[in-house]
């Protein structure tokens, strides 16, 4: 059967995503970032995961304002580079899975969790600079991946609980699927920043450091925060690390953390990079 073997967390700034297609990963500014993903790049060569479902949220390129889904999977054979204003970043085509994500769709829904089916959308940086981060510039992106979009944009989001519920369900639904599978699950967006208003540029390093050590120490805590706390202490953007609960509560109660990175700045926002195994 498939198995969920890891999970990855990360920010995913657009402005990462340029310094790697410019070829600036090397410069002083954007070094530092870069070298924080070393260690995972080289651990992926070795896991060699078949599938990624990828949690993250569209910034107004496949869903405008005239729809927005709270959670939303995508069941495509493929997805493209989306055009955010300067043209599609330089990046192969996102290879779906679509019978795995077919079987998410009908196994979550059933067990009450209403999923959106997208069957055609293009990817923005929310999906593309995660895989960047974590492959590089290949020819061909070595896994296939199942989107899960979130909505954090509209108010309102859906709570840390429910991200987290929704976690349990995609596990439980990749475990009753009959083909042998290496997934990883990966939460993605934040840190703590904000892109606008008199607190544009807040970066709040105690909160995004101790919402690392909960992952681990204390996800209950994570669970129940209220909306109120995140935009108060992480910026109007920095609801969201709620994706990143998705991504936890697929590794049920206990899980190993191998890797962290954090680094401030990184454009406007503290960037924030774990992986984690189940225990």
């Amino acid at each position: 059967m498939a198995r969920i073997t890891a999970a990855i967390a990360s920010s995913h700034v657009p402005a990462i995503g340029a310094a790697i297609d410019n070829g600036k990963t090397e410069d002083a500014y954007w070094k530092p970032i870069f070298e924080g993903y070393e260690w995972t790049q080289q651990w992926l060569k070795e896991e060699k995961p078949d599938v990624v479902i990828l949690v993250y949220n569209d910034h107004a390129s496949a869903f405008s304002m005239d729809i927005i889904p709270t959670f939303a999977i995508g069941c495509a054979e493929e997805y493209q580079s989306a055009d955010e204003g300067w043209g599609p970043r330089p990046v192969p085509p996102v290879v779906g899975e679509p019978d795995l994500a077919w079987h998410i769709a009908q196994s979550c829904i059933l067990d009450e969790f209403d999923l959106t089916i997208i069957n055609k959308m293009d990817v923005d940086h929310g999906l593309t600079v995660p895989m960047s981060l974590m492959f590089g510039q290949p020819d061909a992106w070595p896994v296939k991946v199942v989107p899960i979009a979130v909505n954090v944009v509209q108010y309102p989001p859906p709570t840390g609980n429910r991200c987290w519920m929704l976690g349990e369900a995609i596990a439980r639904a990749v475990e009753s699927f009959p083909e042998d599978l290496n997934v990883q699950i990966w939460g993605t967006g934040g840190m703590s920043h904000q892109l606008q208003g008199p607190r544009a540029g807040l970066i709040n390093q105690p909160f995004d450091n101790a919402f690392l050590d909960d992952l681990t120490a204390n996800p209950q805590r994570l669970r129940e925060m209220p909306h109120i706390e995140y935009l108060r202490e992480a910026g109007s953007e920095g609801i969201e690390l709620v994706m990143w609960l998705i991504m936890r509560g697929a590794l049920g109660d206990h899980v190993k953390p191998l890797h962290r990175h954090y680094h401030v700045p990184g454009s406007n926002t503290a960037v924030g990079h774990l992986v984690l195994k189940p225990e």
